[in-house]
């Protein structure tokens, strides 16, 4: 059964590099967690300085450590620049074989595929390394330029649970995404074809 214990393994993509997130990418993760645009519909505290962006990339750690969740930070390849950060906010093995798929990226880098390519690679990693049978999303319903980015990856929208999260504006539905291993592998062999 996989364990992390904190290790979080690089893997190179066509256009990106799934990477580790390092103190010294705390500017440049200031830069995402801060991005009125990226933020709009994420449940994350504010962001004031880069010393806020060094501390959530302390507790991504030790959650990782404690097994609790994984996230890479996303490098655009050709440039060396950290553009956002994916990966998986919880997992259960035992019983359930799922993980929960969280993701962010500067809006700046918005429509140019690195995302559908860091969410491919956290897949594979998924069902392939962690034995996961299962990868899920829950979307702010009011984002629905995030809802259709998970039909166009192959996820299937499951249903809304209603008031699913609080926020300063209030309680707000979720839609739930999800795709399951078998599904991935299939859209795998579309490829290979």
């Amino acid at each position: 059964m996989y364990v992390c214990k904190g290790i979080i393994p690089e893997m190179n993509g066509r256009r990106i590099r799934l990477r580790r997130l390092e103190t010294d990418d705390a500017e440049a993760m200031f830069r995402c967690w801060s991005d009125p645009n990226t933020t709009a519909f994420l449940d994350l505290p504010a962001m004031h300085s880069a010393e806020d962006a060094k501390a959530l990339i302390h507790w991504l750690h030790l959650l990782a450590e404690q097994d609790e969740a994984i996230r890479w930070g996303i490098e655009a390849i050709d440039t060396g620049q950290l553009i956002g950060n994916c990966g998986f906010n919880i997992w259960q093995l035992d019983g359930a074989f799922k993980g929960e798929f969280g993701c962010e990226l500067t809006s700046a880098f918005w429509g140019q595929g690195f995302m559908s390519e860091a969410a491919e690679m956290a897949a594979a990693f998924g069902y392939t390394t962690m034995g996961l049978n299962r990868i899920e999303a829950f979307v702010d319903s009011r984002n629905e330029r995030a809802c259709r980015w998970f039909t166009r990856i192959g996820y299937t929208r499951e249903g809304v649970l209603r008031d699913y999260r609080h926020t300063p504006s209030g309680y707000v539905d979720a839609v739930v995404f999800s795709r399951l291993r078998k599904d991935w592998a299939r859209s795998i062999e579309r490829q290979e074809l």
